[in-house]
């Protein structure tokens, strides 16, 4: 037999994955889960309202995101500028300590 034959005839073919979740069918293609064909049983207001919860969350996400990059360089600039100020006291510290 050759490997495709073999492969049916013995079972090795598992076939797509897939799954039921909250009434909507779901297979594994290509690495990412996606929705079969006319699956949702749902309300289509409720999807949406999923819809649009979604976007609304994608963006807050990208808000969080800018936010927390413009913390960062805010903890940057303060920290560069604490390292420069005591550099700059320990060379007064010394400066002082020649003048005694």
């Amino acid at each position: 037999l050759d490997r495709s034959t073999r492969d049916v005839e013995l079972g090795l073919e598992y076939g797509t994955p897939t799954m039921n979740l909250a009434g909507q069918s779901l297979k594994f293609e290509k690495g990412q889960w996606v929705s079969e064909a006319g699956s949702f049983t749902g309300d289509r207001k409720e999807l949406q309202r999923l819809q649009r919860r979604n976007l609304v969350l994608e963006e807050e996400n990208n808000l969080l995101r800018l936010k927390v990059d413009v913390l960062l360089d805010m903890l940057s600039e303060t920290t560069a500028e604490s390292h420069l100020l005591e550099k700059e006291l320990e060379e007064l510290k010394q400066q002082s300590q020649r003048r005694k």
